[in-house]
């Protein structure tokens, strides 16, 4: 009798670990499922996957790269020629060579900033998903406590960063652009100083939001995981010591029901840092190559051209920096809020 009473007992501890089982991290919707790898049990496999899947999607967005760049190239080598003749002349060549290299590079940026915009609300919304079932499989494993403040942490600063970055940073990258051109226009020292300035405003906004947040995600990791670990370590002992008879086996069944909560939260772990992942990287690499590429247009550039039209080009390098890193912050925070959640309770 006292054996069937403990193994009854078991089964209904353990059921909670089998219900929490059926949690799973939410699908990816559109495209973006698409980058998934077939392998979501293996991390390393599955990001490998998706990195090759990024780069084999590059070959577009290299032949338009290069085309633009040989464009800028031609009109920098023309305006270096006109400069040549009297100043009245070589100052209209200056006017028409900032317009023209503008102009033309204007299309492909405006492209990237439009892919990132996406990117970072597909990352927004994916978050605002997976979140939620990170801090159900948290709590089922005992972690309360961090649970719930890993979760409001993680739901404030996204929409902090998001509002951000859709309401300042990214209008604020075609100001940055629209005084690159005109200090290139004319040359004035005062829309040089502005240009600077909202650059460095940007750069500082990004970085002073992630050290709050990676700071509060740091602190209240450690805060409340140890509270959550001594408690549940108090409560196996009173379960242990005050239960007669089965107090001992429902304190073993307990450990049973965390350790299946800790599992599920791991796969479901695993599949939405590769899901991040999947919706960040191919869009990264794509504004990454773009940058590179008017790197290197700016270098060839400035070998036979003006200062002022090397220094648009680097504008709108520093333009796709600018990108690179508002996307690089958003997943950064959806990565970094993961793991915590991963490091659970402290257990």
């Amino acid at each position: 009798m006292k054996k069937l009473i403990c193994m009854v007992v078991l089964i209904l501890c353990l059921a909670p670990a089998a219900q929490a089982s059926e949690l799973t991290a939410p699908q990816l919707p559109g495209e973006a499922a698409e980058r998934m790898p077939e392998q979501t049990q293996s991390f390393g496999e599955g990001l490998l996957e998706i990195m090759e899947g990024a780069l084999l999607h590059l070959r577009p967005d290299l032949k338009e790269a290069c085309r633009v760049s040989l464009t800028v190239i031609a009109a920098a080598l023309l305006l270096s020629l006109l400069q040549t003749i009297p100043s009245r002349v070589g100052w209209t060549a200056d006017l028409t060579g900032a317009v023209v290299i503008a102009t033309t590079l204007l299309q492909s940026a405006n492209s990237m900033i439009h892919l990132a915009s996406d990117t970072i609300q597909q990352l927004s919304d994916y978050g605002k998903l997976l979140f939620p079932v990170m801090t159900s499989a948290l709590a089922a494993q005992g972690g309360v406590g961090a649970s719930a403040a890993l979760y409001a942490g993680t739901a404030l600063f996204d929409a902090v960063l998001g509002s951000l970055i859709s309401g300042a940073l990214m209008p604020g990258v075609y100001l940055f652009l629209a005084m690159a051109a005109a200090n290139s226009a004319v040359g004035e020292d005062i829309l040089k100083k502005l240009r600077d300035l909202l650059k460095s405003g940007v750069s500082w906004c990004l970085k002073i939001l992630l050290t709050v947040f990676t700071t509060y995600m740091s602190i209240t990791g450690v805060v409340s995981g140890a509270t959550d670990a001594a408690a549940l370590k108090a409560a196996k002992v009173t379960i242990s010591s005050v239960v007669p008879v089965v107090g001992g086996i429902l304190s073993d069944a307990s450990e049973a029901v965390l350790v299946g909560a800790g599992v599920m939260k791991s796969a479901a772990g695993i599949y939405g840092i590769l899901a991040v992942l999947a919706v960040f990287l191919e869009p990264f690499t794509r504004i990454g190559l773009h940058y590179l590429i008017l790197k290197a247009t700016a270098a060839i550039a400035s070998i036979f051209s003006s200062g002022r039209i090397c220094g648009l080009i680097e504008d709108f390098s520093s333009a796709m920096g600018l990108l690179l890193a508002m996307t690089g912050a958003v997943c950064l925070m959806l990565l970094v809020s993961t793991v915590c959640f991963l490091k659970g309770a402290g257990l």
